[in-house]
């Protein structure tokens, strides 16, 4: 009877993964082996306390290349909760063949005294030796993963030098059949169009107006930028080519304009900037605070811009302006521009406002008891009020970062701004801000 008091039950978790998702439709399929063998192992195991427990954690189709993998965080989690005494898995490489993810999982399982258990590799992580097997069984892992990489790498390269698609999106003017690419011949007409036009007219933002006359769209049903009729001027797809590093090869797809019409585009599209998006920004300058979230009455998007005033020393002025504009010439109807200080530190005060807002930090109370009903609201409380205060002395980055994770949108009206809230940013922010072992268990339910 003393006996067996002695042997203190072990709780195993069988993880299992798979690469693809080959097969994976079969009855019983390489996952359903990886834990049968699993738990059978466990159940040999039953005189030294081994138990299962309820759950299993099943990774299908996921890499072992990285830790992105839902069921590895939430056994992550589980350990880190105190409901995991042992790791089985069919092989070793089965839980990481990367060598710098396994040491971390190493300090997450030596944390909470947590070993694992290989059914095919008699291995016992508690000793030196163990740990010595261990490493080099995964340093073949790894080796085995870039060794396969190198050769898809290689493969696909081939393919492309063969003029071969090799997948992506698919072009204007093409479908693909059979890693093949086969031209539309309605679509190969808007592709001339745009080449002709182009030489004819010799700026983008007309073509773009004769493109808007003809009542032509994208395949969304979207009116074309100025990026995506360079991206067309510029892709040698349409010359019978395909590109592949900088080179190109001879495709196996038909060419859709010539190489009179190549020819006759090109000196005048070397001198228009290409990059739009590049104007307004700086290594000096961090990026604009609302890129992406400002929107004008009209419904355009603004986009940040900046001009230099020699005059006055150099100083930088800072704005948003109608991306309708920016894309189609300022004589198309768009919004005109906003000065980046005024907006800008309109949406900061109402960013502080709401984190010291007794109706914002409630709600985001509510939230947070519903999911972690032992975390003490003061925290929460205290933390996005302290936040408020540190603002002016943050980085510019963690501003941006800030403000991009609470606000979905800010519309500029007549009279003036409405703002959208992130309901998921705020949740994070609050995890961020809390106790360290409070905060990080929140994060992971938030990911999870």
């Amino acid at each position: 009877m003393n006996e067996v008091q002695k042997i203190k039950p072990k709780r195993c978790a069988v993880y299992c993964r798979v690469s693809s998702d080959e097969g994976l439709d079969q009855a019983f399929n390489s996952i359903d082996a990886q834990k049968e063998s699993g738990h059978a192992f466990i159940k040999s195991q039953s005189h030294e306390g081994w138990i299962s427990v309820k759950d299993d954690y099943d990774d299908p189709a996921y890499s072992g290349g990285n830790m992105e993998r839902p069921a590895l965080q939430r056994l992550l989690k589980d350990i880190k909760a105190g409901r995991i005494d042992m790791i089985v898995v069919y092989k070793i490489d089965r839980l990481s063949r990367s060598l710098a993810d396994f040491a971390k999982m190493v300090e997450v399982f030596d944390e909470h005294k947590v070993s694992f258990s290989a059914v095919t590799q008699q291995i016992n992580s508690a000793t030196s030796m163990g740990r010595l097997m261990l490493n080099v069984l995964l340093s073949f892992a790894q080796f085995e993963r870039e060794v396969t990489s190198e050769r898809i790498r290689d493969k696909f390269a081939a393919s492309k030098a063969k003029g071969i698609f090799m997948g992506g999106a698919v072009p204007l003017g093409y479908r693909v059949e059979n890693r093949k690419l086969w031209v539309i011949p309605e679509e190969a007409e808007v592709i001339r169009f745009i080449y002709e036009e182009y030489a004819r007219v010799r700026r983008t933002v007309d073509v773009l107006q004769a493109l808007e006359q003809k009542g032509i769209k994208t395949r969304k049903g979207k009116a074309y930028s100025r990026q995506s009729i360079f991206a067309i001027l510029r892709n040698p797809l349409y010359q019978g080519l395909m590109a592949h590093k900088g080179k190109t090869y001879p495709g196996l797809h038909d060419a859709i304009v010539t190489q009179e019409m190549v020819d006759a585009v090109r000196p005048m599209l070397d001198l228009e900037p290409t990059d739009l998006r590049s104007m307004g920004r700086s290594r000096q300058h961090p990026p604009a605070l609302l890129r992406g979230l400002l929107f004008a009455p009209n419904g355009h998007r603004m986009t940040p811009g900046f001009t230099v005033k020699k005059a006055n020393g150099g100083h930088r002025y800072q704005y948003y302006q109608d991306l309708h504009t920016v894309r189609f010439g300022k004589n198309a109807d768009g919004f005109g521009l906003i000065s980046a200080t005024q907006i800008e530190g309109l949406v900061v005060k109402h960013v502080v406002a709401a984190l010291q807002s007794p109706e914002s930090i409630q709600a985001v109370w509510d939230e947070i008891r519903k999911q972690h009903s032992d975390m003490d609201e003061g925290h929460v409380l205290l933390a996005m009020r302290n936040m408020a205060q540190m603002w002016p002395d943050m980085f510019p980055q963690e501003q941006i970062r800030i403000v991009r994770l609470l606000i979905e949108r800010v519309q500029i009206t007549d009279s003036a701004i409405e703002i959208d809230w992130l309901h998921s940013g705020w949740l994070q922010l609050a995890c961020e801000l809390a106790p360290n072992s409070i905060g990080a268990e929140l994060a992971e339910l938030e990911q999870a």
